[in-house]
C-alpha cells in the first residue's frame, strides 16, 4: 500500500457522497429563489422542495406531509424529545422519558428534558434493550405528571446491534406513551416503515445515506399531536420548524434517499459477505477478539470489535497509520475518543477497548483485503508488547 493510498471503512460515521447527491446539489444551487416566494423561480424550489419531501417519506413509508426537514438528525432529536406537545391547538403534557441506555449522544442527552426527568433503559449483556426494564419503568408511571416517552433507536451506531422496537412499542402502547425511533443507522440497511414499527417518529439523517450534511428529518405518524417547535420565525414547515429550507440539501437527500430504497436486499447481501469474510480474517488472525453483537441480528454493515489490551485511540491511530480509516464508535463527540458507553451499558469493563468497521455500498473485497492485512500487523505489534494472545 502506498503512503497516499487509503481505505475507508467509516461509513457509520459519515457516507461518501453518491454521485447522483451531487448532481442534484449542484443543479440546485444553480437554481435562484426561495422556497416560500410566490413567483415562479420560488414556485419551481418549492417543488423540488416537496418532490424531496415525498422520497424522504417513501423511504420510511410514511406521507409526505408528516416529514419536517431539519438541519440534521441531532436537531430533529432536540424537535421532538420535549415535554411539550399539542393535540391539535390542546396542550398535553409529557412528564417523562426514558432513554435506552445505548442511545446516540443526541438522544441520550435528552433534548429539552430537564435532567430529573429523563430515566434510562438498561440493556442486556447481548446488547439489546431489556424489555422488562422498559415494562417495570412505564408501570411505575406517574401519569399525573403527563404522559410516558420512550426513545429507542432501530440499529445502533456502535454495535449494529437491531433493537427489538417492535415488541418496545407493544410496551409504550400498553401504558399509553410515546415511542420516538433514531432510525439514522437503519434506513438504507434493514426494511424500515413507520406504521410497521408502530413508532410515533423516526428521525433520519441525510449523510449517512450519501446525501450532503447538513439535512435530516423528523417524520411523524400523523399531524395531530406534535412537539411545541424548537425553532420559531416565518412558520416555515408548517410552523413545525421556521427558516428558510435548504433546497440543494435536500436535492441531495432526496437522491440519497431513492439510492438507498432501490436494491436494499441485493446490496446488503454483498455487504454482509464482506463482513462475513472480514470477521472470520479476523478470528483466523487471533484467538481472542471479540466481536460485540455476533450472536444476534445486526445490519449487514457493521462490526464492533474488541482486542483486550488495545485501548481505542491507540488502536485508531494504529489503523489510520496503516491508512485504514475507521472508528472507536460515535463520530459526534468533537473528534474525542473515549470509553464506550455502548460497551458499559452491555456490562463489559470500561476499559475495555472497542473500534467499528462499516462498510457501504462502494466497499469492495480489496478494501477488506487491506484492513485484513492492516489487522494483522496491529495484532503482531500488540503481541510484541506482551498482549498476545
Amino acid at each position: 500500500m502506498t503512503k497516499t493510498e487509503r481505505t475507508y471503512l467509516d461509513w457509520n460515521a459519515t457516507a461518501p457522497l453518491l454521485p447522483a447527491a451531487r448532481k442534484a446539489v449542484l443543479a440546485a444551487l444553480d437554481s435562484v429563489g426561495n422556497p416560500s416566494s410566490v413567483h415562479g423561480e420560488g414556485r419551481a424550489l418549492r417543488m423540488l422542495v416537496e418532490a424531496a419531501r415525498r422520497d424522504v417519506a417513501a423511504l420510511v413509508g410514511a406521507a409526505p406531509a408528516h416529514v419536517i426537514f431539519t438541519s440534521g438528525a441531532t436537531e430533529a432529536a432536540n424537535l421532538v424529545l420535549t415535554p411539550d406537545y399539542r393535540m391539535g391547538r390542546t396542550p398535553l403534557a409529557i412528564g417523562h422519558l426514558y432513554v435506552s441506555e445505548i442511545e446516540h449522544p443526541a438522544m441520550r442527552e435528552g433534548g429539552r428534558f430537564a435532567r430529573e426527568a429523563v430515566t434510562t433503559i438498561p440493556v442486556t449483556r447481548a446488547g439489546l434493550v431489556d424489555l422488562d426494564a422498559l415494562e417495570t419503568l412505564l408501570a411505575g408511571h406517574d401519569k399525573a405528571k403527563g404522559l410516558p416517552m420512550v426513545a429507542v433507536m432501530l440499529a445502533n451506531n456502535e454495535t449494529g446491534i437491531v433493537q427489538p422496537v417492535t415488541a418496545a412499542a407493544e410496551t409504550v402502547r400498553r401504558h399509553g406513551g410515546l415511542l420516538v425511533v433514531d432510525a439514522v443507522q437503519a434506513v438504507g440497511r434493514v426494511p424500515v416503515d413507520i406504521a410497521a414499527l408502530d413508532a410515533d417518529f423516526l428521525i433520519v439523517s441525510s449523510h449517512k445515506l450519501g446525501g450532503p450534511k447538513g439535512a435530516g428529518a423528523l417524520i411523524s405518524r400523523g399531524e395531530v399531536l406534535m412537539p411545541v417547535p424548537l425553532i420559531r420565525g416565518g412558520g416555515q414547515e408548517k410552523g413545525h420548524r421556521s427558516g428558510t429550507e435548504n433546497p440543494a440539501a435536500l436535492a441531495g437527500f432526496a437522491a440519497a434517499a431513492r439510492f438507498a430504497a432501490a436494491d436494499l436486499a441485493e446490496r446488503n447481501g454483498r455487504i454482509a459477505a464482506l463482513r462475513a469474510t472480514l470477521e472470520a480474517g479476523m478470528q483466523a488472525a487471533t484467538n481472542d477478539v471479540i466481536i460485540h453483537g455476533a450472536d444476534v441480528e445486526r445490519v449487514a454493515n457493521t462490526s464492533f470489535f474488541s482486542l483486550p489490551g488495545l485501548k481505542s485511540e491507540t488502536g485508531q491511530i494504529a489503523f489510520d497509520l496503516e491508512g485504514i480509516a475507521l472508528s472507536a464508535g460515535s463520530a459526534c463527540s468533537s473528534g474525542k475518543v473515549g470509553q464506550s458507553h455502548v460497551l458499559a451499558a452491555m456490562g463489559f469493563d470500561a476499559a475495555l477497548g472497542g473500534l467499528r468497521v462499516s462498510l457501504g455500498p462502494g466497499s469492495t473485497e480489496e478494501d477488506v483485503e487491506r484492513f485484513l492485512a492492516a489487522f494483522s500487523r496491529v495484532v503482531s505489534r500488540r503481541r510484541m508488547t506482551g498482549n498476545a494472545a
